[in-house]
């Protein structure tokens, strides 16, 4: 009997610790799924763009859309999520169209037709890159770009906030940080110490020197809605938090109409003065 215990914690311990090492040495599998293929573009919903190829500060090409709006309030710097690639992105492209904001969405090195690979740093020389872009290139002022993150993006765009001067930044279903995403997902893990990632949305927020709004569904089945209100709290003011419905992936499709009037009332005092 002691024997066959032994034995089931043995193979349970084992199971733990080979889990633990998965998690640690592929955790980069867990934190990008990007794809290379362009399935569809911003012409196939009607809306003109141009075809963006940049680099980031290390060369590393990188290729993103432009797609401008008639009597224009100002331009959204989109950082996406960590699935897919510029392409899934159309109908949340047409949202912010419909309200007059112009937008550039680029993907990051690993997806997309961007080249190189995803690193974290990557990530946010690449949000550099866009914002140079936007500044250099086209000549936006500060004062009309409004950097906009989606889930991991909302971490990117944090980062951003934080070392530049956008007019707002607006995070939607972001989580506060690696670790604790890992913690809510594997509570039975030792997350914090196997963590290589970190993206610590909430310290770039709390440290952010514009408007802040902060959009999060209460059916989030990925990223808890605690962790929404813990990144509003962390804001400094002026902040707004929206409250959507939906799940992680298409809460911005649930009801577009909400979606877009609470954008719109934000970007009205603080975007359009």
């Amino acid at each position: 009997m002691w024997h066959f215990i032994g034995t089931i914690t043995a193979i349970a311990a084992g199971g733990y610790i080979c889990f633990a090492l998965v998690l640690f040495l592929m955790q980069a599998r867990f934190v990008y799924v990007p794809t290379r293929e362009i399935e569809t573009n911003p012409g196939d919903i009607g809306l003109s763009y141009e075809n963006i190829d940049f680099a980031a500060a290390d060369k590393t090409p990188l290729h993103g859309w432009f797609i401008p709006a008639e009597n224009e309030r100002g331009v959204i710097l989109f950082c996406h999520g960590n699935a897919g690639n510029i392409s899934h992105r159309l109908e949340t492209i047409r949202l912010f169209h419909e309200i007059g904001l112009s937008v550039f969405i680029f993907d990051y090195r690993g997806y997309g037709r961007s080249g190189g690979k995803t690193t974290e740093n990557g990530t946010y020389d690449d949000a550099r890159a866009a914002w140079n872009w936007l500044t250099g290139t086209k000549n936006y002022s500060e004062n009309k770009i409004v950097v906009f993150g989606r889930s991991l993006g909302g971490a990117v765009a944090g980062w951003l906030a934080r070392e530049e001067n956008p007019r707002a930044l607006i995070l939607e279903s972001a989580f506060t940080s690696v670790g604790d995403m890992g913690a809510q997902l594997y509570p039975y893990m030792p997350v914090k110490l196997l963590i290589r990632f970190h993206y610590r949305t909430i310290d770039y927020v709390g440290r952010a020197e514009c408007p802040v709004m902060i959009l999060h569904s209460p059916d989030d089945e990925l990223v808890s809605y605690e962790q929404g209100r813990r990144l509003y709290e962390a804001a400094p003011e002026p902040k707004r938090f929206f409250e959507i419905s939906g799940g992680h992936n298409g809460g911005f499709m649930d009801d577009p109409e909400k979606y877009k009037e609470g954008l719109d009332i934000f970007l009205a005092e603080y975007l359009d003065k």
